[in-house]
């Protein structure tokens, strides 16, 4: 995630102003650039922020290695990686990782939208945390129930279980995905190791 950019390519109300996109136009142009970026829509504008890099693909690694243990994956679940999830009629995100039930997964067969129980944001020093913290409510509001926001440079997880409840891991102290992912811990230490 980095700074927010504007859709250019519809032309512009006013001066400074750009006309807004269809959710339509936003799967159509950004679904599938291959450039470096991660695309989100929010509210007709184009969020452009950094996608992964291999530091973070070390720390999605661990989370994977650590879902297969869980009885969410041992009933069919999935834990994936900036899959489109439509937060609101007007926002869609891609969060860098998410979990669904298997019975989630059966309803995205069939073209419903689902709301992951679990999301986690690797946070990178081009992060905006104002814009972060936005969509920690965004998730929340949309359903989510755990929330992880990993910070590698300092070596915390902040798990949020509600929008104002916070724990913060560091060291020793555990990171749990419950009640979206039981089974799903391990300490901060672990995930940095």
């Amino acid at each position: 995630m980095t700074a927010t950019t504007a859709h250019f390519g519809k032309g512009t109300k006013e001066i400074g102003q750009v006309a807004p996109i269809s959710k339509e136009d936003f799967l159509r142009e950004y679904s599938d650039m291959e450039d470096g970026y991660k695309y989100e829509w929010n509210n007709g504008a184009v969020e452009k922020t950094t996608a992964m890099d291999q530091y973070q693909f070390f720390i999605q690694n661990i989370l994977f290695r650590l879902f297969i243990k869980t009885k969410m994956f041992q009933r069919g679940g999935l834990l994936t990686s900036e899959g489109n999830m439509d937060t609101s009629p007007t926002q869609m995100r891609r969060p860098d990782l998410a979990a669904y039930t298997k019975e989630q997964l059966e309803n995205m067969k069939k073209g419903e939208n689902q709301i992951a129980p679990w999301v986690a944001e690797i946070i990178s020093t081009n992060d905006n945390i104002n814009k972060v913290n936005g969509k920690l409510e965004e998730y929340f509001n949309a359903g989510v129930q755990v929330v992880w926001h990993i910070f590698p440079d300092s070596k915390q997880v902040y798990v949020y279980t509600a929008i104002d409840k916070v724990t913060i891991c560091r060291g020793k102290t555990i990171c749990s995905g419950a009640p979206a992912i039981e089974g799903f811990e391990l300490s901060a230490d672990d995930l940095f190791s």
